[in-house]
């Protein structure tokens, strides 16, 4: 069984990546692999890597308020390249509203602060354990 291969990515001009760090280290830890991109990625890098890695998943954090571009940037090009298979989940300071209409468009789920690492790592686990086994 091959393992669960995730993104995760700050997009945008958001300079905090404690958060995204410590959750690419808890699933890491959880032996699901990851590539953590950095700072200031693009949408388009973003997708590019995750075609590039054949991952299963994206997981996105964002903080600057810019959510609803960026997601809705990343859902339309997966989408452009047939890739609509590849999970987008994410987390970051999200309103409730915003959270239902990112849901509704095809985010799988949105993880808000308070949230804890065994939280996101028994999720992307149970989301895309399944994924993994192909």
């Amino acid at each position: 069984m091959s393992s669960i291969r995730v993104i995760v990515a700050k997009p945008g001009l958001d300079g905090h990546d404690r958060g995204a760090k410590v959750v690419a280290r808890a699933l890491r830890d959880a032996g699901v692999e990851v590539i953590y991109t950095g700072l200031h990625q693009t949408p388009e890098q973003i997708v590019a890597a995750a075609l590039q890695e054949d991952a299963d998943a994206i997981g996105l954090s964002v903080l600057s308020g810019a959510h609803m571009t960026q997601f809705t940037r990343v859902l339309e090009l997966l989408k452009e390249r047939g890739a609509e298979d590849i999970v987008v989940f994410g987390g970051g300071i999200i309103p409730d509203a915003d959270i239902a209409e990112l849901e509704r468009m095809g985010v799988a789920k949105l993880f808000t602060p308070g949230a804890t690492t065994t939280e996101i790592v028994e999720w992307v686990q149970s989301a895309l354990g399944s994924k993994a086994a192909r």
